[in-house]
């Protein structure tokens, strides 16, 4: 029987990032991945580390409601927290199975200045790049990260690793009590 894993956005980089995860601690199994429409429940673009986190945890929990009979849900939320040096960007992810819970933070890098003066102009993160690097929907394809690192991490890669993270306490129960 296939693992059915929702993830609780239609972004195709969200999803990919939870398909690689999950293949990687799931080897040899089938796994069903279930893009839904779950609404975060916070600001379109996150601003702080506790409004990211929410908005993770939100989007599984209606997740959760929009797909009741799944084996797991994995949520990603991207933000944004002003740092001495700079404005941060960075991503939470929130998994879960029917009896736990886990979620981790990816890395953090910097914005440049120009995407950063937009950002806190009100514009979404994803607009800016576009804006800034002269693309389209860069969001659904290889985000800021790709932009500013020619590729060498995108945004599936910056996700991917903390959903590797987020699904050890899931997967590790004798470990998570």
């Amino acid at each position: 029987m296939p693992v059915r894993i929702v993830v609780a956005s239609t972004n195709p980089v969200k999803i990919e990032a939870v398909r690689l995860g999950f293949l990687a601690w799931l080897p040899g199994e089938e796994l069903v991945v279930l893009p839904v429409d779950a609404p975060s429940e916070i600001s379109v673009q996150p601003m702080s580390d506790e409004e990211t986190y929410r908005g993770a945890k939100n989007r599984v929990r209606n997740a959760m409601k929009i797909e009741p009979g799944a084996d797991f849900w994995a949520g990603i939320e991207g933000g944004v927290e002003e740092h001495p040096e700079g404005l941060a960007a960075f991503a939470w992810i929130v998994v879960q199975s029917k009896e736990r819970y886990g979620s981790a933070r990816s890395a953090m890098f910097f914005l440049p200045k120009t995407v950063s003066e937009l950002v806190r102009q009100g514009v979404e993160l994803g607009k800016a790049d576009d804006i800034i690097f002269y693309r389209s929907n860069s969001k659904q394809a290889n985000g800021a990260i790709g932009l500013l690192t020619g590729d060498r991490v995108t945004r599936t890669d910056l996700y991917e690793h903390a959903v590797l993270m987020a699904i050890a306490p899931v997967l590790n129960a004798e470990l998570y009590p």
